[in-house]
């Protein structure tokens, strides 16, 4: 990553195997992150979350995304015949977020279990080009 608004601060190891007791298993979803000269983009994967079970907290300067699923999928009346991420699967993962980062201008939208969060950079901070006049 050629950009310091952004730095991962945990590392991304994924659940193995079935938990017999009854804890959360926290996934770390795979995210993807962009930047252009107004904002950091951050796109998380996490399967089965919709947007009423997403958690996005920011304290300081670290922000934490944290998602549960959904085991009906919004079908109520269907049976689930085979299950092969357990109720107690949990997605989260932590940032650090850059001086650069306007905090207050963070905004997040949830569609089809993929977590899209953006953050503008600070106006006065943001890289600008100088005209440069003749004479």
């Amino acid at each position: 990553m050629t950009t310091k608004e952004l730095k991962k601060t945990e590392a991304a190891v994924p659940a193995t195997g079935r938990n017999q007791a009854a804890k959360p298993v926290i996934l770390t979803p795979l995210v993807d992150i962009m930047e252009t000269d107004k904002e950091v983009i951050l796109v998380a994967d996490m399967p089965g979350v919709n947007e009423s079970n997403v958690d996005i907290d920011l304290q300081g300067n670290n922000l934490t995304i944290k998602g549960t699923r959904d085991d009906k999928f919004g079908m109520d009346d269907a049976q689930l015949v085979r299950g092969e991420y357990r109720p107690e699967y949990c997605y989260e993962r932590q940032f650090t977020i850059g001086e650069v980062i306007d905090m207050k201008g963070i905004s997040a939208c949830m569609k089809d279990g993929v977590l899209r969060l953006t953050l503008p950079k600070q106006k006065e901070l943001a890289p600008r080009r100088i005209q440069v006049k003749a004479g």
